[in-house]
């Protein structure tokens, strides 16, 4: 058995992708124009918004190894890239239903989490990752200095003990 405890990586592109896409749903289902929702605005881009922030979803899975896709490596680039101009285009120019109506919250996080998708997939070509490692017990131990009650003094040189003298069990 290895004595090195085992690191785990985790993506921060991918994850931060994944994020956005969550939002991007999350937005469609709140009002964009008005009393009208993302879904109830649009015709074909809120299925299409869906299907680019899954795709986003897919691509967090593969890189976790939960799930096995033919996706190339751009792909998320491109979905970032096409869910933010969705989304800015129907800021600029809304749709029949939201004409002369105020743009509400749904629309801001829809930006936002089109924004993060974009964001995560241009981190992902950078292949950011955070290391995450296990603290074992003697790690902890040997970090930790030793504990004193307080206003005790200090005790003589010979009478302190380091953990590497104190005998393994």
């Amino acid at each position: 058995m290895n004595a090195r405890p085992r690191e785990t990586q985790i993506a921060i592109g991918p994850l931060l992708a994944a994020i956005g896409g969550v939002l991007l749903i999350v937005s469609l289902g709140l009002d964009w124009y008005g009393p009208y929702s993302g879904f109830s605005s649009f015709e074909f881009l809120d299925l299409l918004l869906v299907v680019l922030a899954l795709v986003t979803l897919a691509v967090l899975a593969a890189t976790f190894g939960l799930l096995h896709t033919p996706l190339r490596s751009g792909t998320p680039l491109v979905v970032g890239v096409v869910a933010l101009l969705i989304v800015l285009s129907q800021l600029i120019n809304h749709p029949p239903v939201g004409n002369e109506r105020d743009v509400e919250i749904g629309l801001w996080l829809g930006l936002a989490g089109a924004a993060l998708m974009l964001a995560g997939a241009i981190l992902s070509t950078a292949r950011i990752a955070i290391t995450v490692e296990p603290r074992t017990r003697a790690s902890a131990v040997s970090a930790a200095p030793p504990a004193r009650a307080p206003g005790a003094s200090t005790p003589p040189p010979d009478q302190t003990a380091t953990v590497a003298d104190e005998p393994r069990p």
